[in-house]
């Protein structure tokens, strides 16, 4: 009844729930402060704490765990789906680590100096206004590109 492949399937799956279930609620976390802006930098850090220490790592099982199946053999490395998938998740990890890390820790720095009103703390905050949707998409992309694996 238990084979290695069953195992992997439910990892992966309950890590891509922890993953972005964990993005889901960033936008929670950002309408809670933005109704009290006291606790802003407590929101950022949560958010940030969240990303670093719980959906990233469980985005890094999801792709061991696909691997891992496909090099089992129950997919094939060249399955179109599997292959958009694969170049969506390069680029989530290539946004998150090139622009919305450091832009996160430029928003706590800026709240933790007391700046929170400066043209800079705005310019930066719409920022993650549409790089968080944006990335969410690209999730969600992949997230279609597993569920129906379309043959396109």
């Amino acid at each position: 009844m238990f084979s290695l492949y069953l195992v992997l399937k439910f990892i992966h799956i309950l890590a891509a729930v922890t993953a972005v279930g964990s993005n889901l609620t960033y936008g929670v976390w950002n309408a809670r402060s933005q109704s009290d802006p006291a606790h802003l930098g407590f929101a950022l850090k949560g958010i940030k704490f969240i990303d670093d220490r719980i959906a990233n790592p469980a985005y890094g099982v999801l792709l061991l765990t696909g691997l891992l199946m496909v090099f089992l053999g129950h997919w094939s490395i060249t399955s179109l789906w599997i292959i958009l998938a694969l170049l969506l998740f390069a680029g989530v990890v290539v946004v998150a680590v090139a622009f919305y890390s450091p832009l996160l820790a430029k928003l706590i720095q800026l709240v933790d100096a007391g700046e929170t009103s400066s043209s800079d703390f705005a310019r930066l905050a719409r920022r993650n206004q549409m790089l968080g949707p944006a990335i969410g998409l690209l999730v969600v992309l992949i997230l279609i590109m597993m569920v129906f694996k379309p043959a396109l």
